[in-house]
């Protein structure tokens, strides 16, 4: 059998769009495995064979004492049951498998394109970044989990923050990548969209709201105030501590990072809402009406978050949406980057 010659945009484009849907999933179970205090329950990193949990009574039992020589079950879990075990074992193991089937889903139609010469010039890098970018995540997501394993009873929120960051910035970028295939597809001359001023200003902006979020997640700050607008009957929370400087307050104050993520939700929305009306006024409808929907749903869910004391499935389906939000973000400054070509 020869190989084709020919590039193919639309199935590349359509393959990345697959993903990044995969990739969302995987961000709804990280969520998931974050609200229910899943994440130290396995406590090795094994690729290949963390592949199956364990099969036997045996190797539960087995995997059940290594969790408990962890400062977060003789701190918080102490007198768990296998049972109970058992539960916080699965979402951690889904969310690592489903973490695999993305490298998986990556790496291998990466290779038969490649193979089939189906990729267009220029490409072949890009598209391997993307594929790097999952093995990378891979060993930062370990790094996270190391953080809690021995000192800590929960991981740092830094590494969180980088975790979660790093799988949307993958998610932008099968995104971005997607549609200048798509564009390539109907015009073998189209040029890849360019990042302009306004969509870095814009990136930059979502990028502060983005970690703020990480970092209530990590630092369980969401539990601080269930009140809104105002956080246990104050604008600015009471509790913040001051006493170790102020950059140390903005990044480790679980009542003041509450408040900035909440606050600054509004700037990035924004911000959005301006990058919908200049898409709105070059005839570009969908992505405009589409970016106010989810702006609109990422914020009502935001609040009510907070109102409902972190719900589990209202808090995870915050963490989707925010997922959401950044896919049709980088759809809609890629559409603005094509009008900059």
């Amino acid at each position: 059998m020869t190989k084709a010659s020919s590039p193919r945009p639309a199935a590349l484009a359509r393959w990345l769009w697959a993903v990044a849907l995969l990739v969302i999933g995987v961000v709804a179970v990280g969520g998931i495995t974050r609200l229910t205090e899943s994440g130290l329950s396995i406590t090795e990193w094994k690729p290949v064979s963390g592949v199956l949990p364990p099969l036997t009574e045996a190797g539960w039992q087995a995997a059940f004492d290594k969790y408990k020589q962890i400062p977060e079950y003789k701190a918080i879990n102490l007198g768990m049951t296998i049972d109970g075990f058992k539960a916080i074992f699965f979402w951690e193991w889904l969310h690592r498998i489903l973490g695999r089937l993305v490298g998986m889903a990556l790496l291998v139609p990466f290779a038969w394109y490649a193979w089939r010469r189906a990729i267009p010039q220029g490409y072949g890098w890009r598209l391997f970044a993307l594929a790097a970018l999952v093995g990378l995540q891979g060993a930062i997501g370990w790094w996270m989990v190391a953080s809690g394993l021995e000192y800590r009873t929960d991981v740092s929120h830094f590494r969180l923050a980088t975790h979660l960051l790093t799988a949307l910035f993958l998610l932008a970028g099968l995104v971005w990548t997607a549609r200048d295939l798509g564009a390539l597809a109907r015009d073998p001359g189209a040029r890849p969209a360019r990042l302009t001023g306004a969509a870095m200003a814009i990136v930059a902006i979502l990028f502060v709201q983005l970690l703020l979020g990480a970092w209530v997640a990590g630092l369980n700050a969401g539990y601080v105030a269930s009140t809104w607008p105002g956080m246990n009957g104050h604008f600015v929370p009471e509790g913040i501590d001051w006493s170790n400087g102020t950059w140390f307050a903005i990044t480790n104050d679980p009542f003041l990072i509450h408040f900035l993520h909440r606050w600054w939700s509004w700037i990035a929305a924004l911000a959005l809402i301006l990058l919908a009306g200049t898409l709105r006024r070059r005839g570009e409808r969908t992505e405009a009406t589409l970016l106010l929907l989810v702006v609109a749903a990422q914020m009502t869910l935001g609040i009510l978050t907070v109102i409902t004391g972190v719900s589990m499935w209202i808090a995870v389906s915050h963490q989707v949406t925010g997922a959401v939000l950044v896919a049709v973000a980088a759809a809609s400054l890629h559409r603005l980057g094509r009008s900059a070509t």
